[in-house]
């Protein structure tokens, strides 16, 4: 049974950096597409940040390209997103989510409703 479990979220200040991580069992992380996505209060979740092939081949949504980056240690099984120079519109509650590479995504169609086996999310709120 595949499992996500997401940690790291918390309180800070803009400009700041947190780093989250996604803890994954019952998959290897060679064989699955792992995003980062969130969700603010009233809105759809979105996506952030995507490995998108074995050899990590990455994406990112046009807002946080170039401060956000997203990781992966396979030793872990865990998948990282480190997020610097926060602004208040990162806050939400940011969740890893796991699709198999035998069910083919192309490469810009990594959005939220392709994902399954979401862990609880973890609170991300950038305020001064």
């Amino acid at each position: 049974q595949v499992q996500l479990v997401e940690s790291g979220g918390g309180l800070v200040q803009p400009g700041g950096s947190l780093r989250l991580s996604c803890a994954a069992s019952g998959l290897s992380l060679y064989y699955y597409y792992i995003g980062w996505f969130r969700q603010a209060p009233g809105k759809e979740r979105e996506g952030v940040a995507c490995i998108l092939s074995a050899d990590g081949t990455t994406d990112y949504t046009d807002s946080v390209r170039g401060r956000f980056t997203i990781s992966r240690d396979i030793a872990k099984n865990t998948v990282y997103l480190q997020m610097n120079s926060l602004k208040p519109d990162d806050t939400a509650v940011y969740y890893c989510g796991a699709r198999p590479f035998i069910e083919p995504l192309s490469s810009t169609d990594w959005t939220a409703d392709k994902f399954g086996s979401w862990g609880q999310g973890t609170q991300v709120t950038v305020s001064s």
